[in-house]
């Protein structure tokens, strides 16, 4: 039997407030081909289907899409739910899904009802466990003293134990956690409300595989135990990453091979930075066109209309930050303010948000803080033109 990993879809998610239905509908559509190519039997979906729970209508077309192009390329689908899906909705209709070959696995009563599938060598059981909230689970598992993720995870693999004792046969689970020894990417939302979310990995000792969802990156956390990761970067710090999906070969005895199968990249994502006419100019930015882009602007003074700019070069840029070149000079906000007067501190304050204040500007500050300090006035007070205060305005 051939099984393909594969988890954290995501559909409906945003990039920095730009939609993502297309490139997820061309990321499931390049799955189901590479399940036709490979001719796979199962395909496992480790929760986080959708990037909420209450999923949008566009994006439920993209996921029914997907799972129609999967079904016709030969493969039953074993589903559950993960911390973005809601149990209730992803698992709508689960009996009459199963007839035709999409098995949701969603609730706490169907941990130890496995989906059993059958090859050449007989049957396999595929245990599916939602992702599970300590707080909202622990009395039904029957370990009302739990607070932590490992705790309850515990409690849903002795019950997929207990079912294998009683069933012995090639196993295969699937869950949504975070398991110790894997590396989280900075874009999935975390888990620990309610406990401790980290989780052994002894915990799924006793099954032959465990295809994990969670983390966005593709991790090898034990050689059966693994992470296939998301098929789209979600942050710019998932740039350099190689999104993939796991296939698992089982035979007789259970796994006799293990691949990972990178996946193309439906489009890059790119961080740049330099001055903003380098950016809009320098040809070694060529290769950024089509990318999603965030650009770090080291500009002297804030450029103006940065992103509108950008665009005209980039039309994917989503993120622009002002980064003087001074600013990162690694000293701390005590040392730049001590033995400064305060008009110093303000000045500077002025700079670092805008640029150098104008003699005009600087006299107007010196007016105000001395309002608020009650510093004493000058012997000779400042009196200030319309011309002073802006050198453009004319007589």
């Amino acid at each position: 039997m051939r099984i393909l990993h594969t988890s954290d879809w995501h559909i409906g998610r945003t990039f920095h407030g730009v939609e993502l239905l297309d490139d997820q509908r061309r990321a499931l559509a390049d799955l189901a081909r590479l399940v036709a190519d490979e001719r796979v039997d199962v395909v496992v979906v480790a929760g986080d289907v959708y990037d909420r729970s209450v999923p949008g209508s566009d994006a439920v077309e993209v996921y029914d899409g997907a799972l129609q192009a999967m079904a016709a390329a030969g493969a039953t689908l074993v589903v559950t739910s993960g911390n973005h899906d809601s149990p209730t909705r992803l698992g709508a209709g689960s009996s009459f899904a199963a007839a035709g070959g999409l098995h949701l696995r969603t609730t706490l009563d169907a941990i130890d009802e496995p989906v059993v599938l059958s090859d050449v060598h007989g049957e396999v059981a595929v245990y599916g466990i939602p992702y599970l909230e300590p707080d909202t689970v622990r009395d039904r598992l029957g370990v009302p003293q739990a607070r932590s993720h490992s705790e309850v995870l515990a409690a849903a693999m002795d019950r997929v134990r207990g079912h294998l004792a009683g069933s012995p046969r090639r196993s295969v689970v699937l869950a949504h956690a975070f398991v110790v020894g894997a590396v989280a990417t900075g874009s999935e939302r975390s888990i620990a409300v309610g406990g401790v979310e980290t989780v052994p990995v002894d915990t799924f000792d006793g099954v032959d595989y465990v295809a994990l969802g969670h983390l966005h990156s593709p991790q090898v956390v034990r050689e059966t135990v693994r992470y296939s990761g998301s098929p789209l970067p979600y942050s710019f710090g998932e740039r350099s990453h190689t999104k993939a999906v796991t296939i698992i070969d089982l035979g007789a005895d259970g796994v006799t091979d293990i691949r990972t199968v990178e996946l193309a990249p439906v489009r890059g994502l790119s961080s740049l930075r330099g001055t903003l006419d380098e950016l809009l100019t320098s040809p070694q930015h060529e290769t950024a066109l089509e990318h999603y882009v965030e650009a770090s602007l080291t500009d002297a003074v804030r450029p103006v209309d940065a992103l509108r700019r950008l665009r005209t070069r980039f039309p994917r840029v989503v993120h622009v930050e002002w980064d003087r070149p001074h600013s990162a000079d690694g000293i701390d906000y005590r040392s730049r303010v001590v033995n400064r007067s305060d008009t110093e501190i303000v000045r500077s304050f002025v700079s670092d948000v805008r640029s150098a204040p104008t003699p005009g500007e600087t006299a107007l500050l010196d007016l105000a803080i001395r309002a608020v300090v009650g510093e004493p006035e000058s012997d000779h007070p400042v009196e200030l033109t319309l011309f002073e205060l802006d050198p453009g305005l004319t007589a």
